[in-house]
């Protein structure tokens, strides 16, 4: 490429002279003394990029999940490897022996590789290597300390860094056909042979055109395949590429999504994370490949705990021996915040120069020490938490110094009969054998009604909301007549065809007063609703729901599981339509009364009031209630929260 536009007469047809000159006079202002001397002080080349592709294409940057990651928290990764490597896997020299291969699949501008040849430097150095620690730094650098990349720009400036700091330690330079061990390709494909045919119709081109990117590729596939890579470490990003990946990518999580409906009773997921795929590949390479090693992501912390990735941990537990997690904090979604309350920054962030992500982060250490397990341990760390970015890093680097590292950390029990969580449990001893909600109920759960309309059939106000109605169900009005008013579910959204709606609703029934009802939306927030089961009216009208609002009747509401650790209360009680969101994600209304008057109550439960030696629940409403007050009044124990906190929010309440 450089060739290309350095060369006056392949310059002239691409029409960029004029560009380029526009660059040069830009670089000739720059006083090149003063910067060169915080270049190298500030890391400036490991600050440009992010707030470069924020400028020049956010949405790509977004796509690729490209933030920058600050020093410390590569140190701590890094020097945290070596470690294990020398005390868990036997290497007495860690990250410098020549037989430990590193690959970080996601370098971007290199930071990791930097450090992790800071580290060798260091260690050779103090070995007494003297004037062959360059020589072997520089091998290293060539070989074993593999970087992959999928967009050109880091890609050069990680090659560049690598090189800088060689040149720094006085080795030789690299000849035409050298560089450092730095691949521009798509690390999460290409680590089994393709099919031929499919593989000489993806690079054709590339080849005809640019042939050094087709060996780019077989480079970066020798790594993938021969090499025997002991250490997985980097920071994968965390978004899903919008872009079409190939069929070898967009299969890489199936493993984790085995059983997930079946096994485990989990519908809605989300696996495609990149950063999921990230450890589908390094599970795979460590596990599958090596036999042994170690894995260092920093990553979104959902994983860790979160109900969707049961099947993930499950096999992450299986195939190593040995897991730390660090809590990060940071997550913005659900405003974490620190002890001193304020809002818990994102580790990533910088001041004046990036604000970093929303998600909280967790950096995770997975060993595995030896082909056949050994004995398991899981350590959860949720000891540094401070509101600045900048303490918490700071937290993080001085617990390096600790003499016993595993001191600071809590004991993880992860089993199937907490998911397989990597987060200590605060579940009472006895907690797992008490009833779950729905084992009350002779009823399967169903959900809460979900209006989707845009508020169209809600309101404040019963008066207001049954002038609209009136207006809707008036034929002599017209839909555009509607919508210019916005009266009623007129307007057209995603599969709702609202002319459609209130052709079947004005076939099937009148306006009618009793239609009216009290909707409870979210806690402490009850409508008016006109509420109908004429589909598709209603997103979900939930007639089973609506069936069983009669007089003496109620519903206690709770839901599967919480989506935010600090949820609280995980039941509430109403008489009236419940909303799907009442309680978050979903909300799951459980009636006493399934019709009148049989009460809605599984044979334990009976047999449960049977042995309290009390009247038949079917002749007794206030009997019938009883289980459901019961649970109620539980569901709102401080104690009972505080001892159970993970057992609540990890499945229906019990």
């Amino acid at each position: 490429m450089f060739e290309r536009i350095a060369t006056p007469r392949q310059l002239k047809p691409l029409g960029l002279e004029e560009p380029l000159d526009w660059a040069a006079a830009a670089l000739e202002r720059v006083d090149r003394t003063a910067f060169f001397a915080r270049f190298d002080q500030a890391d400036a080349v490991r600050y440009f990029y992010e707030p470069f592709l924020a400028a020049f294409d956010p949405a790509l940057r977004k796509q690729l999940g490209v933030w920058y990651t600050p020093r410390e928290i590569v140190r701590y990764m890094v020097e945290r490897v070596d470690r294990v490597l020398r005390d868990a896997l036997g290497i007495a020299d860690g990250l410098a022996d020549p037989s430990v291969w590193v690959l970080d699949p996601c370098c971007g501008t290199g930071a990791y590789l930097v450090e992790v040849l800071a580290l060798i430097r260091r260690t050779l150095d103090a070995k007494g290597e003297g004037a062959l620690a360059a020589a072997e730094l520089r091998a290293a650098a060539m070989t074993r300390v593999a970087g992959f990349e999928i967009m050109p720009a880091p890609y050069v400036i990680a090659h560049w860094q690598v090189g800088h700091v060689l040149r720094e330690a006085g080795a030789a330079p690299f000849g035409a056909d050298e560089g450092p061990a730095v691949y521009l390709t798509n690390a999460l494909t290409g680590w089994a042979p393709n099919d031929p045919a499919e593989a000489s119709a993806a690079q054709g081109a590339l080849r005809v055109t640019f042939p050094p990117l087709a060996d780019e590729r077989d480079k970066a596939a020798r790594v993938k395949r021969e090499r025997p890579i002991l250490v997985v470490l980097g920071n994968p990003p965390y978004n899903a590429y919008a872009g079409t990946a190939p069929a070898e990518e967009s299969g890489l999580v199936d493993a984790y999504k085995i059983g997930l409906q079946k096994d485990w009773g989990i519908r809605k997921f989300n696996l495609d994370d990149l950063y999921v795929r990230f450890f589908r590949v390094a599970e795979r390479r460590i596990a599958e490949g090596t036999g042994r090693g170690v894995v260092c992501f920093i990553s979104n912390h959902s994983w860790v705990a979160s109900p969707s990735y049961v099947v993930m941990r499950q096999r992450l537990v299986a195939e190593f021996d040995r897991i730390w997690i660090d809590n990060m904090h940071g997550d913005r979604k659900i405003s974490e915040r620190g002890p001193d309350r304020r809002t818990s920054e994102t580790v990533f962030a910088i001041r004046g120069f990036s604000s970093g992500i929303q998600q909280g982060t967790a950096i995770a250490l997975l060993a595995r020490t030896h082909p056949r397990r050994r004995d398991f341990r899981a350590l959860f760390n949720d000891r540094i938490d401070a509101s600045a970015a900048e303490d918490r890093r700071a937290q993080l680097l001085a617990s390096l110094d600790a003499p016993d590292f595993d001191a600071g950390y809590a004991r993880a029990a992860p089993s199937a009969a907490n998911r397989f969580s990597l987060r200590p449990g605060v579940v009472a001893s006895d907690y797992a054998a008490w009833p779950k909600l729905p084992d009350l109920s002779e009823l399967e759960p169903f959900s809460g009604a979900l209006e989707m309309r845009q508020g169209a059939l809600l309101s404040t106000d019963r008066d207001d909301l049954a002038d609209r109605m009136k207006r809707y169900f008036d034929v002599s009005y017209s839909l555009s007549d509607l919508r210019a008013t916005g009266t009623g579910p007129v307007r057209n959204m995603a599969r709702f065809d609202s002319g459609i709606a209130r052709t079947r609703i004005l076939a099937s029934e009148p306006f009618r007063e009793d239609a009216i009802r009290r909707l409870l939306l979210y806690p402490m927030d009850m409508r008016w609703a006109y509420h109908t089961t004429v589909r598709p009216v209603w997103n979900e009208p939930r007639p089973e729901l609506a069936s069983r609002i009669f007089a003496c009747n109620g519903f206690l509401v709770t839901r599967f599981r919480a989506r935010r650790p600090g949820e609280g209360i995980p039941v509430i009680w109403t008489s009236n339509l419940a909303g799907y969101h009442l309680l978050d994600p979903n909300s799951h209304p459980m009636p006493v009364f399934d019709a009148p008057y049989r009460a809605n109550l599984s044979p334990m439960a009976r047999a449960w009031l049977a042995g309290l030696a009390l009247p038949n629940p079917d002749n007794d409403p206030a009997i019938a209630a009883l289980p459901w007050h019961h649970a109620l009044a539980i569901g709102y124990a401080p104690a009972w929260l505080a001892e159970n906190a993970d057992g609540i929010r990890q499945d229906w309440p019990r």
